[in-house]
């Protein structure tokens, strides 16, 4: 069974130690690099997770609050590790996640941006209900702006 977990010092190694496939490397920053951003965006809210099966930690997600309109939720980023991928752990712990921030209740939507290359991680927020928002932004005209709405 999967479950979201907070960061603490006793299993904050364990997830610094998460890699992706060395073809998924240039899409995403290292969990090194995703704790980081963690501290670096705590004026915005930033909070990462842990995802955990079964004790012991397979993936992480940083979540922050998206202050410019319109205001929402940003996935920063997300990951599972390599050894765990394909097995439906992806598709399981985001669901989760966005179970979490429905119940939270602050915003009414959650928005991910996606290199247009990472066809994986575009087919797995597709399958749990984000969709294109159309939107491009003309400093990073390869990602794709995804958005999920609360129902």
């Amino acid at each position: 069974m999967l479950y979201l977990v907070d960061v603490t010092e006793e299993n904050w190694l364990e997830l610094a130690a998460l890699k992706v496939r060395e073809e998924q490397k240039h899409f995403l920053a290292t969990a090194l690099g995703i704790l980081a951003r963690g501290y670096v965006y705590r004026n915005c809210n930033a909070r990462v997770f842990g995802i955990s099966k079964d004790n012991q930690m397979i993936g992480m997600a940083l979540i922050r609050d998206f202050l410019d309109a319109p205001v929402g939720y940003d996935l920063q980023q997300f990951m599972i590790d390599a050894r765990f991928q394909n097995m439906g752990y992806g598709t399981e712990a985001l669901k989760m996640i966005l179970q979490f921030l429905k119940k939270e209740a602050r915003y009414g939507h959650v928005e991910v941006c996606v290199n247009n290359k990472d066809r994986q991680a575009i087919h797995v927020y597709e399958k749990v209900g984000f969709i294109d928002s159309g939107y491009v932004d003309e400093a990073l005209p390869d990602y794709i702006n995804m958005i999920y709405h609360f129902v």
